[in-house]
C-alpha cells in the first residue's frame, strides 16, 4: 500500500481493482468478527419489536419485558437535545476569543437544529440501549456558484475543500453546512481492536440510488459493473428486501493508518473513487468514539443489556404462557345425565350454555355420580386451577423483581412507592436509584459533546467568514474596513494640523475655530473600532493549536429537561450585579481607591455566567472608564458664575486704575466699559442671568 500511495503522491492514479479487492477481504474479515453480535443483536431486535410470532393463541403470549425496561430507561439516560457550550478556556480578558466563542456556540446550535440533532440522538439512545453501540457521522458540504467572467473553471472542488485550496477561484461558496448522519448499528464496521485508540480504519454502509451513484461517481462507476445491486441475506424480512430494492450498499471507508478513503460496493473487486480524505480533523475519524454499552479490556465487541436478564425473560414468558392456558381453563364445566326423558332437556334448557360454559352429558349417570346420583348437575372444581394461577402470578412476580435488580431499575425510578413513606426516603432511594443508570447518562452526554466537537471543529476549519457572521448574527469589521476608517482619520487629523498653522501664522489662537479641534468618530465608528475583526476571529479559528488552548466547547445536561434554564441564568445574574451594585456603591464614595478592585471583581464574576457574556465587554469598557476616572487627581472647584464676575470685574478696576492716571478720567471710564462688556460676552447669557440685579447695576467704581 506504500507503494500505491507514494505513486498517488506523485501524480498518477490508484490502482483500483488491487485496492477494491484488499478492502473486500477486509471487510468480509470485520463482519466475521462482528457475527456472533450482530446476530444477537437481530433476535433482541425482533424481540423488542414483538415480531416473533403471531400471538394471537394464548400458547405463544410473551411479556415484553425487554419493551417495558427499554421504555423506562428511554428519558432516564436521554431526555433532551444537548445543547452547545462555547467558552473561554481560562475565562480571561481576551476579546477575539469571547467574539469567536460566541459565533461557533451560535453556529453550531443552528447545525443542531438542521441536522434535527435530536431525533439522531434518540435512534442511538435507542441502539445503545438495545444493542449497547450507536454511532453517527459527520460530512460538510458546500454549494457553489460559478462566478460569470467569462472563464470556465478547471475542475470543480471536492466535498470537504475551499475553492482556495483546490485552485478553482472561479466558484464561490452560496451554503455551508455540516451534516450530522445516523448510522444503523449494522452498518458500521472498525477494524477488530481491543480499544478505539488502536482502531486503523472505520467504514459505514450508505444505500445509493442508481440516480445518487451517477451523481456522485459518474456514469463510468456503474457502467464498469463496480457498483453491484444490494443482496439480501436469507434471514432478511420482506421489509428489509423492500427497502433495499433498486439500491446499491456503498461503503465509505476512512483509513488512519495509510491517510486516505475508499468508496467500494458491497461485494464488488474494484473500488468506485479513491482519494485523500475530504476533512483534515485532529483525530482523522469522520465520527465519535460510538457510545458503547458493556464492553471489556479485550475486545470492543459490545455486550446488549438483555442479554444478562435473557434466562428470566424466558422464564417470565414461560409463566405468562402458563398463566393463560390456566385462565382459559376457569371456565364452569358441567355434567349432567343424558337419556330420552326429561331430565336432560330440562337440565339444558335452564342453563343455557355459552361460550365461557361447557355443558358434557353423561350415558351412565348412575356409575358417575357417587351411590345412585343423589345430585343431578355436578360441577367440576376449579379451586385447584386458581391456586396453580395465583403460584404463577407470584412466581412471575419474583422474576420481574430479579429482573429490576440486574438492570438496576428501582421502584422509585418507575414511580412504585409507597404513602407512607417520607420525602427523604423516597430522594434517598431515588438517589441510590440513578447511580446504575449514571454511566450510561455520561456515556451519552460524552458521545453528544463528542458530535458537537467535531461539528465545532468541521465549523472553523472549513466556513467562510461570510458564512460565520451571517448564521451567527454577529457582524464584524473587516481589517480593510478598519484601515480605511484609520486613513480618514489621519487625513482629518493633517486637515487639523493645517489649519492650525495657518491659524498661528495669521496670529490667530490654536483653538479659536471650530476647523481647529481634533476630529472625533460618531458613535457607530468608536464602538466599530473598538471590536475586534473577523480576519482575526478567522485566523483564530483556523489555528489547531491556538483554538484548542484558547476555547473550549462542551454541551449542558441532556438529563433533565428544564424551560426555565435561561430564565433562571439571566435572573441569577441580574441579582448579582444588583446586589454587588448596591454595596460596591457605597464603599467607592467612602474610598475611590478600591474602585479598580471593585470593578475586577465583578468582571471576574460575570464571566462565570453564561449570560453575562454579552455585557463582558461593555462592563470592561465601563469599569476601565471608572478605574481611570477614580485614580486621576481631583481638579480644583471653578467658581460660581457671579464669582468669576465679581473677579474679572475687580481685574478690570485695577487695571482701569492704573490707566487712569495715565490717560485722564474720561479715557478710563471708555475703556472700562469696554472690557465689562467683553466679560459679560464671554461668561454668556446663562452665566448672567444667575447674578442679582443690582449687581449688574453697581457701577466699576465710585
Amino acid at each position: 500500500m506504500e507503494d500505491e500511495i507514494t505513486a498517488f503522491e506523485g501524480g498518477e492514479r490508484w490502482d483500483q481493482a488491487k485496492i477494491g479487492a484488499h478492502w473486500q477481504q477486509e471487510l468480509e474479515r470485520a463482519q466475521r468478527y462482528f457475527k456472533s453480535w450482530h446476530d444477537r443483536c437481530v433476535k433482541i431486535e425482533k424481540i423488542y419489536l414483538d415480531q416473533q410470532s403471531d400471538q394471537t393463541s394464548a400458547a405463544k403470549r410473551r411479556f415484553p419485558m425487554l419493551w417495558a425496561n427499554t421504555a423506562v430507561l428511554q428519558p432516564a439516560v436521554y431526555a433532551r437535545v444537548p445543547q452547545p457550550v462555547v467558552e473561554r478556556r481560562f475565562k480571561d480578558a481576551d476579546p477575539i476569543a469571547r467574539i469567536a466563542s460566541e459565533i461557533v456556540e451560535r453556529n453550531l446550535a443552528f447545525t443542531g437544529e438542521e441536522a434535527d440533532l435530536d431525533s439522531i440522538m434518540r435512534a442511538v439512545r435507542d441502539d445503545f440501549l438495545l444493542c449497547a453501540r450507536g454511532t453517527v457521522w459527520l460530512r460538510y458540504e458546500a454549494d457553489f456558484e460559478p462566478l460569470d467572467m467569462g472563464v470556465a473553471p478547471s475542475e470543480p472542488p471536492a466535498e470537504g475543500r475551499l475553492p482556495g485550496e483546490m485552485g478553482a477561484t472561479l466558484e464561490a461558496i452560496a451554503d455551508e453546512r455540516v451534516c450530522v448522519d445516523y448510522v444503523h448499528w449494522s452498518d458500521f464496521l472498525h477494524s477488530p481492536a481491543r480499544r478505539w485508540k488502536d482502531v486503523t480504519w472505520v467504514a459505514r454502509r450508505v444505500p445509493m440510488t442508481d440516480e445518487e451513484l451517477e451523481k456522485r461517481f459518474g456514469r463510468e462507476a456503474i457502467a464498469s459493473g463496480a457498483a453491484q445491486p444490494a443482496a439480501s441475506g436469507k434471514g432478511a424480512s420482506q421489509a428489509e428486501r423492500l427497502e433495499n430494492e433498486g439500491k446499491t450498499h456503498v461503503w465509505e471507508i476512512w483509513c488512519k493508518s495509510e491517510n486516505y478513503t475508499v468508496w467500494i460496493a458491497d461485494g464488488s473487486p474494484v473500488a468506485l473513487e479513491v482519494s485523500e480524505p475530504p476533512l483534515d480533523l485532529t483525530h482523522f475519524w469522520p465520527c465519535p468514539r460510538p457510545a458503547y454499552g458493556t464492553v471489556s479490556t479485550s475486545s470492543l465487541i459490545p455486550v446488549p443489556d438483555y442479554v444478562y436478564y435473557q434466562q428470566q425473560c424466558d422464564e417470565i414468558d414461560l409463566l405468562t404462557k402458563r398463566i393463560n392456558k390456566l385462565t382459559d381453563q376457569l371456565r364452569l364445566k358441567v355434567f349432567y345425565p343424558s337419556g330420552d326423558g326429561a331430565i336432560s332437556p330440562a337440565i339444558e334448557k335452564a342453563m343455557r350454555p355459552e361460550n365461557d360454559m361447557v355443558m358434557v352429558p353423561i350415558p351412565e349417570w348412575a356409575a358417575f355420580t357417587d351411590k345412585g346420583g343423589s345430585k343431578a348437575v355436578v360441577t367440576l372444581p376449579i379451586d385447584e386451577v386458581q391456586k396453580v394461577i395465583v403460584a404463577c402470578m407470584a412466581a412471575r412476580k419474583q422474576l420481574i423483581e430479579d429482573v429490576y435488580q440486574i438492570t438496576g431499575i428501582s421502584d422509585i425510578v418507575r414511580g412504585d412507592t409507597q404513602a407512607s413513606e417520607t420525602a427523604t426516603a423516597q430522594r434517598i432511594k431515588s438517589q441510590w436509584g440513578s447511580i446504575r443508570i449514571r454511566d450510561r447518562q455520561a456515556e451519552l452526554a460524552r458521545f453528544a459533546r463528542d458530535i458537537i466537537r467535531l461539528a465545532g471543529e468541521i465549523i472553523c476549519d472549513q466556513f467562510q467568514p461570510e458564512t460565520l457572521m451571517l448564521v451567527s448574527g454577529i457582524k464584524l469589521p473587516t481589517m480593510a474596513e478598519k484601515q480605511q476608517v484609520e486613513m480618514q482619520m489621519q487625513q482629518m487629523q493633517m486637515a487639523a494640523q493645517q489649519t492650525a498653522m495657518r491659524a498661528q501664522q495669521m496670529g490667530q489662537p490654536a483653538q479659536s475655530s471650530p476647523e481647529m479641534a481634533p476630529p472625533e468618530l460618531p458613535p457607530q465608528l468608536q464602538q466599530m473600532m473598538g471590536q475586534p475583526t473577523i480576519d482575526e476571529v478567522v485566523q483564530l479559528l483556523r489555528n489547531d493549536s491556538i483554538r484548542g488552548f484558547q476555547i473550549e466547547i462542551e454541551t449542558d445536561s441532556t438529563i433533565e429537561p428544564d424551560e426555565d434554564a435561561e430564565k433562571q441564568r439571566r435572573m441569577e445574574f441580574v441579582q448579582m450585579v444588583g446586589g454587588f451594585m448596591q454595596q460596591a456603591g457605597a464603599m467607592a464614595q467612602q474610598s475611590p481607591m478600591l474602585v479598580p478592585v471593585m470593578v475586577e471583581t465583578l468582571i471576574f464574576a460575570a464571566r462565570g455566567f453564561r449570560a453575562g457574556r454579552q455585557l463582558e465587554s461593555m462592563l470592561e469598557q465601563v469599569g476601565g472608564q471608572l478605574s481611570q476616572a477614580a485614580s486621576a487627581p481631583k481638579p480644583e472647584p471653578q467658581p460660581s458664575p457671579g464669582e468669576m464676575l465679581k473677579l474679572k470685574t475687580a481685574e478690570v478696576k485695577a487695571g482701569a486704575e492704573q490707566r487712569k492716571a495715565e490717560l485722564g478720567v474720561a479715557q478710563a471710564e471708555i475703556e472700562h466699559r469696554a472690557a465689562v462688556e467683553q466679560a459679560r460676552g464671554e461668561m454668556g447669557v446663562q452665566a448672567l442671568q444667575q447674578i442679582p440685579q443690582q449687581f449688574q447695576a453697581e457701577p466699576a467704581y465710585q
